[in-house]
């Protein structure tokens, strides 16, 4: 009773950090600069954990570690990128293996690097420069293979870093392999740096890429284990049915910008998911894609509440972005064993205040409607004026158009100006708490005022 959920985030986290980042002269000394000095790192850290820090942010296009000094430099693709995620790591304390981290900008404006001995301290004023491999092919294992990992899989997550042009599936020595094939050599390097050694789903699914001696693959047909995304007039072979040729132009498109933007932002995702999927049903459990993070996997309590909330979900606005649902081919949501972080992208919510339909034979059940402008609210305290209300949904981003009290004072509905309004406010305001135990209950209603 999994639902897939994708949709594509713009925003940003107001969400603030108690344990503020000391950046000692950040701005005194240094100016921005797409270079990053990280400090204070973990003894033995990877190239890949420091990689991670920046990746939400944008492209991260060189990387020199300071081994015995605990100290690294980054360096992103832009210099807004830099900014943003210096921005970020000032109200959110970064951390790397639960240890805190300092960032700050560097006093460089490029990081040159000699690969031969990154072990040894730099000024980043180096001749050399990061080699690209010759080859745009790697060559992917997956261990653990505990899911299936489908070709379209392996293309969301591996065009975050260039434009996929062809993918070759098979199964070698009992393991599933892949040959993946970018447009360039250096897009074949970002990928494998930022993704050698990940998981695709929670503690399975390890990727193990390296460096092909192809240059470039010989895709013959388009079907579920090859596909070339600049030919899709190609035929399936052996019965295989062929991709749809405008499923293929967008998939052979860079979707850098399908990478969550804003490192800690699950919580906040999976709390909206769990609102206003929940109007259609108790949710139990939301995980967050790892490597595709403006998608989820959400586990219904039943099969018809799945189909419900996909039926009214799909195509629907939620932060400027429309929602794509499926069915999943899973049938739970697995929670991660115990010590193990996964950086919160997994929520349960089994025993949440925020179900709907806990009671058998709830009234819930007969008052599921499609999302509309309109919203139906109870539960509200004698007190509570019609100008309260307005200014509530006001505050939380609504243009109010009407507001009507029902007889007894106790429901009402509110017209927003859009649907997606209506969404926002729901998300935000179900469950609210009125004073005096009176928790506002908001869904949408089937009438206009």
């Amino acid at each position: 009773y999994v639902a897939l959920v994708s949709f594509l985030l713009d925003g940003t986290s107001n969400g603030s950090d108690s344990k503020k980042l000391r950046v000692e002269d950040r701005v005194g000394d240094a100016p921005p600069s797409r270079v990053l000095h990280i400090r204070k790192l973990p003894n033995e850290v990877s190239e890949t954990e420091v990689i991670a820090l920046g990746l939400p942010f944008g492209k991260v296009t060189n990387i020199l570690t300071l081994k015995g000094k605990n100290q690294a430099f980054l360096e992103l693709s832009t210099e807004e990128a830099a900014i943003t995620m210096v921005n970020y790591y000032s109200a959110v304390t970064p951390h790397v293996r639960n240890v805190p981290v300092f960032i700050q900008y560097s006093n460089h404006k490029e990081l040159k690097t000699d690969n031969a001995n990154q072990s040894t301290p730099s000024s980043g004023s180096s001749d050399g420069t990061l080699t690209s491999p010759s080859s745009p092919v790697l060559r992917i294992i997956i261990d653990n293979m505990f899911y299936p990992v489908t070709l379209d899989v392996l293309q969301q997550i591996f065009s975050k870093f260039g434009t996929v042009m062809k993918i070759i599936t098979f199964t070698k020595n009992n393991q599933f392999q892949a040959l993946l094939q970018y447009n360039d050599a250096g897009s074949a390097q970002q990928a494998k740096v930022a993704l050698d050694g990940q998981n695709i789903y929670n503690a399975c699914c390890t990727l193990r890429i390296d460096y092909s001696k192809l240059v470039n693959l010989n895709v013959k047909y388009n079907n579920d284990k090859s596909r070339d995304y600049t030919r899709p007039e190609l035929p399936a072979g052996d019965g295989q049915p062929a991709v749809d040729p405008s499923m293929a132009a967008a998939f052979s498109k860079d979707s850098n910008s399908l990478l969550g933007k804003i490192p800690g932002i699950s919580l906040f995702l999976s709390f909206s998911f769990c609102v206003f999927v929940g109007v259609y049903g108790d949710v139990q459990r939301v995980k967050i894609l790892y490597n595709k993070k403006d998608s989820a996997l959400i586990q219904m309590a039943d099969l018809n509440q799945a189909q419900l909330a996909m039926s009214h979900l799909n195509g629907q606005k939620m932060y400027s972005k429309i929602i794509r649902v499926t069915m999943s081919k899973h049938q739970t949501v697995q929670l991660p064993r115990d010590g193990l972080d996964d950086q919160g992208l997994t929520k349960d919510f089994t025993n949440s205040p925020l179900h709907r339909f806990k009671k058998p034979g709830s009234k819930n059940f007969q008052n599921i409607f499609p999302p509309s402008a309109t919203l139906h609210l109870s539960n509200i305290p004698q007190d509570i004026t019609e100008d309260d209300l307005r200014v509530l949904f006001t505050n939380s981003g609504g243009t109010v158009k009407a507001f009507k009290f029902f007889q007894d004072r106790k429901m009402a509905l509110i017209q927003l100006s859009t649907v997606e309004e209506a969404i926002q406010c729901l998300i935000d305001l179900h469950n609210y708490n009125m004073g005096d135990n009176h928790h506002l209950r908001v869904s949408f209603s089937k009438s206009t005022i």
